[in-house]
């Protein structure tokens, strides 16, 4: 616990930023309109393709002694893939709402 507090003391700078983009991040996201949603989450899986090669990469440096890391990053690699592919059902489902009867087969 004693770490985590002097973490803490040493990166409060971070802290606040964090603290700050969730606020504006979520302010943000409330404003968006229903039109704009679909391109949005389009975008948004394209980073989360790139967090998740960023995740794979980390995971890969790590030390094999090192087992915690190791179960943390194949976490983060098996939620990042599921909100990856789920994110693209979404969007096509959605676009899929905007295509004439005739043209769905």
């Amino acid at each position: 616990m004693e770490s985590l507090i002097t973490f803490l003391g040493t990166h409060i700078e971070m802290v606040y930023v964090l603290i700050l983009s969730i606020l504006v991040g979520v302010e943000v996201i409330s404003k968006v309109p229903t039109v704009l949603h679909t391109p949005l989450m389009s975008g948004a899986n394209a980073i989360h393709g790139v967090v998740l090669i960023g995740a794979i990469v980390v995971m890969g440096s790590v030390s094999p002694d090192n087992t915690l890391a190791m179960i943390l990053g194949f976490i983060a690699v098996v939620l990042g893939t599921l909100n990856v592919v789920g994110g693209f059902v979404v969007t096509d489902r959605m676009l899929e709402m905007f295509r004439s009867s005739d043209k769905r087969s």
